[in-house]
């Protein structure tokens, strides 16, 4: 099986580019570079297997941050949850609203089930998976909570990533009222800027969570991600002023592209997706300032890019630019 791309392999850029892995301003990812301050962790979290307790806490603390009622289930990381997909349901059609995600495919397909992919959200009716991720990496089509209802009437299974829907809370099904065929999973990771320490969330149905919670396994999450996480989701006020400056961000992204002669084409306020006159290009280009971006094999002309975070790699992504 061909291995999937992804971003973050800076790996990959050394040995095209050359230097360091430390040389490298990695923005090939949607992960915010302002992460939040993980204060020091407790020796007893290493020492000790996670309690009911840690594990209670955490699921609190993402219910509120979520603004969600909907059972939970914490993984390590939603890729994680992405990985047991497959086994939830003896489905006949999956479809995925692509171009999207390319692990839903390789997860599906490896495990010997094929996958459909389609290119809008109303070729899903009638499958008995239909899966998207919302809003979708790496264009930012977004879908409202009332449309992905309406879907879900339709189909067997409806599983929506939000992977990056914290940025814009408002629009995301775990605000609205539960639903026996409906699958959401979260990543904590990327919003927070702590993609090392591998957490994420799947919510759903009461029966669906027990299923996956057997394929977990026990002591899936470990103490400090518990820990860390739970302190995290319960700090409002730095979520808050999180969106608003990558709202700024973005906007100062955009415009810095825009001078550069990109045309902005979507994203989120965690990545901005461009076209440009050639992406392998204008990566080789930002490459060649030890700035790592990412291209696409189904388009010849998008380019993505996270968001710098400190001023001097603002000043670094000014430059290769421009």
């Amino acid at each position: 099986m061909t291995r999937p791309v992804h971003g973050g392999d800076l790996g990959d850029a050394v040995s095209r580019f050359g230097g360091n892995i430390a040389d490298w301003l990695d923005l090939s990812t949607g992960i915010n570079r302002v992460p939040y301050p993980v204060t020091e962790i407790s020796t007893h979290l290493w020492r000790s297997l996670p309690t009911a307790a840690d594990h209670t806490a955490l699921i609190d603390a993402a219910r509120i941050a979520y603004r969600t009622d909907w059972p939970c289930l914490p993984v390590a990381g939603a890729q994680a949850a992405i990985q047991m997909l497959p086994y939830l349901h003896n489905a006949g059609r999956i479809g995925l609203r692509g171009p999207s995600y390319n692990e839903f495919a390789t997860v599906f397909e490896g495990a010997g089930k094929s996958l459909e992919e389609v290119s809008t959200t109303t070729d899903l009716e009638g499958f008995d998976i239909a899966i998207l991720v919302n809003p979708n990496n790496p264009d930012g089509r977004l879908e409202t909570p009332e449309s992905l209802r309406k879907l879900a009437k339709v189909v067997g299974l409806l599983i929506v990533d939000e992977s990056f829907c914290d940025t814009e809370p408002e629009t995301s099904l775990l605000s609205t009222g539960g639903a026996d065929n409906i699958i959401v999973l979260r990543s904590f990771g990327k919003f927070f800027g702590l993609a090392g320490l591998r957490l994420g969330f799947v919510f759903g149905a009461d029966s669906y969570i027990a299923r996956l919670s057997q394929l977990r396994g026990p002591w899936a999450v470990s103490g400090p991600a518990l820990s860390v996480g739970a302190h995290a989701l319960a700090d409002l006020d730095w979520q808050a002023r999180t969106r608003d400056r990558l709202r700024n961000d973005a906007e100062r992204m955009d415009q810095m592209a825009i001078r550069a002669g990109w045309t902005a084409v979507g994203g989120s306020t965690l990545f901005r997706l461009y076209q440009t006159d050639g992406a392998r290009a204008a990566r080789d280009r930002l490459a060649r300032h030890r700035v790592w971006s990412r291209i696409f094999p189904y388009s010849g002309t998008w380019l993505r890019l996270g968001l710098p975070g400190d001023d001097e790699e603002w000043q670094r992504v000014e430059t290769a630019v421009a």
